[in-house]
């Protein structure tokens, strides 16, 4: 069995923002040069999340709207009391972040055959920033043959 690791790096615009990164896991698989096996994408913070769904605008719309009403931002979160935190004092208040976070999840994996990745029709795979503008990475563990 062959191991293949890459980072993909991506700079996020918005607070809130849905990115397919469907492209960018493909072109690891191309890279890799394993046909068969499973891809593994995991975010690498605490505050994005990797999912799969239909990137369709409306859809998008929907999850931002639903995850926010599940846990709306300003809302008395422990983790927001900075002050009484051991972290820096330009920390953000993003406990909201860390809890859809939680709910979206980190990481999925992927069935691969003939070097491409098995997903449905309207299946993308899709980064989601949930306290951005930032600089993000995403793991991309590719094993197989």
């Amino acid at each position: 069995m062959k191991s293949f690791h890459q980072i993909i790096f991506q700079k996020t615009q918005k607070n809130f923002e849905i990115i397919d990164i469907t492209e960018s896991i493909r072109n690891a698989v191309q890279v890799s040069g394993i046909q068969t096996g499973i891809v593994s994408v995991s975010s690498l913070h605490t505050t994005t999340a990797v999912f799969i769904n239909e990137f369709e605008s409306r859809l998008l719309q929907d999850i931002e709207t639903f995850f926010k009403k599940l846990a709306p931002p300003g809302q008395n979160y422990l983790h927001d009391d900075i002050q009484l935190r051991d972290c820096p004092a330009d920390e953000p208040e993003n406990a909201h972040s860390h809890l859809m976070a939680m709910m979206f999840g980190n990481s999925e994996s992927v069935a691969l055959n003939e070097s491409k990745l098995i997903l449905g029709q309207y299946q993308s795979i899709m980064l989601v920033e949930l306290d951005g503008p930032r600089s993000r990475s995403v793991s991309v563990q590719i094993m197989g043959q």
